[in-house]
């Protein structure tokens, strides 16, 4: 979506159709949640998308993209490292929770990229396939709504023209998601590790090289 429509209008395009994924995940996932790490996470993730909406709204265009390239690049390299570190050497207290949340509301607010930063948390945390979606889910859930106010009023970057665009987009959000449902069945765990990094990398390199 960065690559169609440009890093900061992306953002607002995207949202309506994130929260309209996100409803079907958490409910397909309902009961595969983590909710003590959820609420350790939120404090922080909404204090980062704060930041996030200040610091976005000042940034140059070509540096914006430069910056949401950077933090996918980033957080894949540091996913494929976690893969290879001992579960016992990776750190699970309170302050990495919160960096990592910090980290996931801001830049969710600068690019959609919570992903990121959830995906090398949930990694960290060595979170079995349908744990680590479910709770992502609804901790996408959650911030998707909490950044519409900040897309509509303050950056604008959600308006009647890009509503327009998320009508015509819905039907393949949820087609989207049937497809999803069915190819995660088939990965193992491990696999599914392995696709995400892969995808996380592939993702910065096409951003930074438009």
């Amino acid at each position: 979506m960065a690559l169609a429509f440009g890093g900061k209008s992306s953002t607002g395009v995207l949202v309506p159709l994130l929260i309209l994924a996100d409803i079907f995940a958490v409910i397909h996932y309902r009961h595969d949640v983590n909710w003590k790490v959820l609420s350790k996470l939120m404090p922080s993730l909404i204090i980062g998308v704060i930041i996030g909406a200040i610091v976005g709204d000042n940034i140059d265009p070509s540096l914006f993209k430069k910056v949401m390239a950077g933090i996918i690049f980033y957080s894949g390299i540091m996913m494929a490292a976690l893969q290879r570190i001992q579960t016992e050497a990776i750190p699970n207290t309170t302050w990495f929770s919160y960096l990592m949340g910090l980290g996931a509301g801001f830049t969710t607010m600068i690019g959609n990229l919570a992903g990121s930063f959830a995906n090398l948390y949930f990694l960290a945390l060595r979170f079995p396939k349908r744990e680590f979606i479910g709770t992502a889910a609804w901790m996408f859930f959650f911030i998707n709504i909490f950044k519409l106010p900040f897309h509509i009023y303050w950056w604008q970057t959600i308006t009647l023209d890009t509503l327009w665009t998320n009508l015509y987009l819905a039907p393949l959000v949820i087609i989207g998601f049937m497809i999803g449902i069915k190819f995660i069945s088939y990965l193992s765990t491990e696999i599914f590790h392995k696709y995400i990094i892969i995808m996380t990398l592939l993702s910065s390199i096409l951003i930074l090289v438009k």
